[in-house]
């Protein structure tokens, strides 16, 4: 019998209550998945603290799904992080991801007390010991913000140094990329899980703002084929499909350790995916 995949979810919080029931809708309905656990994502600068806190208890409490909330530094002083540490602890929640964080639009410095993911891994072993299991962020195509790639290797590194459990990429669409960066970082002496971090595709010009924002590459094949087809959202939703299961099959062949959806609080493209990956098993 063929190894039991593992995945996991992630979900961003919402700005009102019809959203919030949109996303537990679609919550209940990944829990059909068996997840390791759901992530919820964190707004530039500590933006969505109190909303992030609220779905991580939501998910936890009433889809009983283990929840991981992101936390980041920018913004939040230590005593911020120290409460919100102290919450989730005091709720039963075990895994957190442990991010830099993202500038808000017109913050022109980094505030907060601590500056890079590594100060925000060490503090919050420093604070909570081996409560909490930690995640951090890997980049298989380089960090956009990184001058070259052993610069971003060594700030990987240094993350996992602090005490990271595991790490989840940015998504991607090129395998060879990530199976690059986890023998770069095995090299390195890294012996944590590396977990790809996968993004259907259902909207071409979406996606490709978003990639090139966040440097993640879109291979040309993949854009021409896209770009052909115009406006056909069917067409472009099949495609996308079929282009990242067969990636994902690949990924979990070579040995990745399980799969993290990027959701974006939509049910289908990642079921698709999900059950194209359990038939073929």
């Amino acid at each position: 019998m063929s190894q039991k995949h593992v995945y996991s979810f992630e979900f961003f919080p919402t700005k009102t209550d019809a959203g919030q029931e949109k996303l537990l809708s679609v919550a209940r309905q990944f829990s059909a998945c068996s997840p390791e656990f759901f992530s919820c994502t964190y707004g530039a600068g500590g933006s969505t603290r109190d909303r992030t806190l609220n779905t991580v208890l939501q998910l936890q409490n009433e889809v009983k799904v283990p929840a991981a909330p992101h936390l980041s530094c920018v913004g939040d002083s230590k005593d911020d992080l120290r409460g919100l540490l102290a919450e989730y602890k005091a709720a039963g929640i075990k895994r957190i991801v442990a991010l830099r964080g993202d500038l808000p639009s017109g913050m022109g410095l980094v505030s907060g007390d601590l500056r890079h993911a590594n100060d925000l891994v060490s503090f919050i072993r420093e604070e909570s010991g081996d409560h909490f299991y930690i995640e951090v962020a890997a980049y298989p195509e380089m960090h956009p913000q990184a001058r070259n790639l052993e610069d971003d290797i060594a700030n990987f590194v240094r993350k996992v140094k602090a005490g990271a459990s595991s790490a989840i990429t940015q998504y991607f669409f090129n395998a060879d990329s990530y199976f690059y960066f986890v023998e770069r970082v095995r090299k390195a002496g890294v012996e944590i899980p590396i977990v790809p971090g996968i993004m259907p595709i259902t909207n071409y010009s979406k996606l490709a703002r978003f990639s090139d924002a966040c440097g993640a590459e879109i291979p040309r094949w993949i854009r021409k084929q896209l770009e052909a087809y115009n406006d056909d959202s069917a067409s472009i939703q099949a495609f996308g499909e079929q282009v990242i299961t067969e990636m994902c099959e690949k990924l979990l062949q070579g040995g990745a350790p399980s799969l993290h959806f990027y959701t974006l609080n939509q049910a289908e493209p990642s079921l698709a995916i999900w059950k194209n990956l359990e038939s073929s098993r």
